[in-house]
């Protein structure tokens, strides 16, 4: 599991011996059940995971109804960031949808690579932008685009998981209900064919 956080962060920096040795000391091993939560609205954030295996949904709700925000895959990192940084409950949930294979570390360990590796900033940097530019993605198709439009930019941000995604979280990825979305899934399906 270690390994393939090695591979990814290997992407971003030149990691050394000793900073992959901190890395693997750091991040612990966890295992999380189809349904269960990395984390509930008004708790608070206090750890970072590394998905190795599994998918998870990041949701709020909205008039008593979930609104699912973005999908979170093998080779990415999660974590609610502003509960996480400013301190505050999370107002997001985040839950595995299939069973899924963590690496997880706190807050005040991540303030040890920040501290004591080289190019620790610049990792956290690169997964915040990274975070950050998935974020105003869906900002922006939310205000600009309509069904129709966000459920292509579904699909083409995540062709590789539409067998994994049960259909009434992509319903309400893309803020319609399940029927909606089998009528919009035909519509496309005609426009292609």
């Amino acid at each position: 599991m270690h390994d393939f956080l090695i591979q990814v962060l290997g992407q971003v920096v030149d990691l050394q011996e000793d900073e992959k040795k901190l890395l693997k000391s750091l991040f612990k091993e966890t295992t999380l059940k189809k349904g269960d939560f990395f984390l509930k609205s008004d708790e608070y954030n206090n750890q970072v995971g590394f998905i190795t295996k599994g998918l998870f949904r990041y949701f709020v709700y909205k008039n008593e109804e979930e609104s699912t925000l973005e999908f979170t895959k093998e080779g990415e990192f999660i974590a609610e960031y502003q509960s996480l940084t400013e301190r505050k409950p999370s107002i997001q949930n985040i839950q595995a949808i299939e069973d899924s294979h963590l690496l997880t570390i706190t807050y005040d360990e991540l303030q040890t690579i920040y501290n004591e590796m080289p190019n620790g900033n610049k990792i956290g940097r690169v997964v915040i932008e990274h975070r950050f530019n998935i974020l105003v993605r869906q900002l922006l198709s939310i205000y600009m685009h309509n069904p129709d439009q966000r459920y292509v930019n579904f699909v083409k941000t995540y062709p590789d998981l539409l067998q994994r995604i049960p259909q009434y979280y992509i319903a309400s990825y893309v803020g319609v209900k399940p029927e909606s979305l089998s009528r919009i899934r035909k519509r496309m399906t005609k426009l292609i064919s």
